[in-house]
């Protein structure tokens, strides 16, 4: 067996793959394969093997490491492919990965990472997609990797935790995020993050779309909820959507994007279309001198009517006609105060606390347009 030693590169390429007749490839842990090196690795058939010394020399004791293969049997996954090594244990987990109904989730959350790709909703190696396998595990996107890049072989599963249970790639930080959702309402069987411009340009400026314009907005997604910064990736990040997410699908999250749960990969990516255009068509309008005019309240309800058979969840169900439709900062204006979280407590149950941030917050939005009118 002949050994074609690059450990002494960080970035590997295909023409580096391509030299010579080797039979193995020995890399330094932490190296990154590109995706051209990948396809050479896989066509050629060729091993895979990685070491933690970056020198060059020898291969002995070099872990292997198979291009296409996953990593079973309490073995450590190593780095090789740009993720942290991973480790893995769980046999039953790993011949869930790769069983057919695991194989097509996996072929459903490349293909709407592709369409997030192509439509401009993320860049660099932003964004993360997971989608519920059953009532243990989620499989998901991997850290530090473009959407566009992704092969079906990268992706990861998790436990309802975060523990990773399969998958070559470490998985993404932001996982908490998607499990926290799920763990929430069980009704969100895939979650989709991603960062569309106009959506987005609404999360920072701390404002949402009004409602009541377009029924594609009103049915699919309604009403968008706001929830407050926190860093990415770590668990007071996930918790800050949890008052809204039993009862908004899509939350735009300050400073940051927007995340979307549904019931399949392909509906939360639907949802992500659907207000990111609508973002973009009321900034559009906003220009053409008039401004968008709303739907009245009895069209509203009869769209709500039509999003309740669909079993699609609204902040506003329950309410009368004239309070389903809110009103804009500005007459005909584009932007709107950013809906109430809703208490944790159960109903006749709230708290001292929650009352008195829920009355602190409407006296807040009340003074500061009292400011704005004097202004």
């Amino acid at each position: 067996m002949s050994i074609l030693d690059l450990r002494d590169r960080k970035v590997i390429t295909a023409s580096d793959v391509e030299r010579g007749d080797a039979t193995e490839v020995v890399v330094a842990a932490g190296a990154v394969l590109t995706p051209s090196a990948r396809d050479v690795i896989r066509e050629r058939k060729l091993a895979l093997r990685s070491d933690g010394a970056a020198t060059t020399g020898s291969a002995t004791g070099a872990s292997p490491i198979h291009g296409a293969a996953a990593a079973s049997g309490g073995a450590s996954t190593a780095s090789a492919y740009g993720g942290a090594a991973v480790a893995t244990g769980n046999p039953e987990a790993e011949a869930a990965f790769r069983s057919p109904r695991a194989m097509e989730l996996r072929q459903e959350i490349l293909a709407a990472g592709r369409k997030l790709w192509q439509r401009g909703y993320v860049d660099g190696n932003g964004g993360n997609i997971s989608a519920r396998y059953d009532a243990r595990w989620v499989i998901c996107t991997p850290t530090l990797m473009s959407k566009a890049d992704m092969a079906i072989d990268d992706l990861c599963m998790v436990d309802l935790e975060g523990v990773q249970v399969a998958g070559r790639r470490a998985r993404s930080s932001e996982i908490l995020l998607h499990l926290a959702i799920m763990n929430a309402v069980p009704e969100a069987q895939a979650i989709l993050h991603c960062h569309p411009p106009h959506a987005t340009a609404y999360a920072i400026s701390g404002v949402v779309p009004p409602n009541c314009i377009i029924p594609e907005q009103e049915v699919f997604v309604g009403a968008v909820a706001l929830s407050p910064y926190e860093t990415p990736g770590t668990p007071a990040f996930a918790e800050t959507v949890l008052p809204y997410v039993k009862h908004h699908n899509t939350v735009l999250l300050a400073n940051h994007g927007i995340v979307c749960w549904a019931d399949t990969v392909t509906h939360a990516e639907w949802y992500a279309e659907v207000v990111d255009t609508y973002c973009q068509t009321l900034v559009i309008a906003s220009h053409l001198g008039k401004g968008p005019t709303q739907i009245s309240g009895p069209q509203t309800a009869a769209l709500l009517d039509i999003k309740k058979r669909l079993g699609l969840p609204d902040s506003r169900f329950g309410l009368a006609e004239c309070q389903l439709c809110d009103t804009s900062e500005t007459p005909g204006g584009i932007t709107a105060a950013p809906p109430l979280p809703f208490a944790s407590s159960a109903v006749g149950e709230t708290s001292d606390d929650e009352i008195e941030r829920i009355v602190a917050a409407v006296t807040d939005r009340v003074m500061a347009a009292l400011g704005s009118r004097k202004g």
